[in-house]
């Protein structure tokens, strides 16, 4: 996790930059980030879309709980 206080812009209205990146294998399969000229988004393997930021607690409940949906998904299914 990596978050930054930045001036306030029209590009960054919140002055929060932030990237928040969950790696599994060396590869990126859950991240949130606002970087240049994307804006606020997330990714979840493969796809992409629009995050809605709302603030960082919100941002870190999130990203935890897309970690525990994978780990659910991923791991706990493979128990046996």
């Amino acid at each position: 996790m990596k978050l930054w206080k930045v001036p306030r812009t029209e590009r960054m209205p919140s002055g929060i930059r932030y990237s928040l990146v969950y790696i599994v294998n060396g590869k990126r399969v859950i991240g949130y980030d606002n970087a240049e000229g994307k804006g606020d988004h997330r990714h979840y393997n493969d796809k992409e879309a629009p995050y809605s930021f709302s603030g960082i607690r919100e941002l870190t409940r999130d990203f935890y709980h897309d970690i525990e949906r994978y780990l659910e998904k991923n791991y706990e299914s493979k128990k046996g």
